[in-house]
């Protein structure tokens, strides 16, 4: 839901409660708490990119942290995101301030035309350099990859690609591995018996 317009300083003054807060465009958005089958998967996205990404040493998974980009206000809450270790300096106590290595969002339907378009855009501008919306109704993820681009900003080097089976993991341009999605998709606790 659209709130009013603002920045991520204003998002970051919100109350506590529960809900994400984020400023996109100069518009401030409020979006509930995810659902179960959101959390599960995204939980089972962070432990396998972490087994592949951060247990090597190439850098850091995280859950839903802040990111602010501080030149145009904006700041937003991705389900998961990993820097590398060459991006470290945009780690600081309170979140990120810069873009990091990849962007993962799992699409809630309240959710899903922002992460999308708003989002997308947003995450492509910024610089970030891999950005995955995982649709666990559909069971897939598409994955948008951008690169340097001349001008005002990055520009789409490849994407987006769709994946329903098996999702490279990639470090710039080198596969450091591959995630099973039918173990990410599999059914969830609390998932009526069939």
């Amino acid at each position: 839901m659209q709130l009013t317009e603002g920045t991520w300083r204003d998002a970051q003054r919100m109350p506590d409660d529960g809900n994400r807060y984020e400023a996109i465009n100069g518009i401030l958005h409020v979006t509930a708490a995810p659902k179960w089958r959101h959390q599960v998967v995204s939980k089972r996205l962070l432990m396998r990119l972490s087994e592949l990404l951060e247990e090597p040493g190439h850098g850091e998974v995280v859950a839903a942290p802040g990111v602010e980009f501080p030149a145009t206000g904006e700041g937003v809450q991705p389900d998961i995101l990993f820097v590398s270790n060459e991006r470290r300096h945009i780690v600081e106590e309170a979140g990120l301030v810069g873009a990091p290595d990849l962007v993962v969002e799992v699409l809630s339907p309240s959710t899903a035309e922002r992460d999308r378009g708003e989002k997308r855009r947003l995450y492509e501008r910024q610089g970030v350099r891999e950005y995955w919306i995982v649709d666990p109704t559909e069971n897939q993820v598409d994955v948008y990859r951008f690169g340097p681009g001349t001008g005002a900003g990055p520009t789409l080097r490849l994407g987006p690609e769709r994946f329903g089976r098996r999702l490279p993991v990639r470090l710039g341009d080198t596969q450091v591995g591959v995630i099973d999605l039918s173990s990410i998709f599999a059914p969830v606790f609390g998932d009526a018996p069939r």
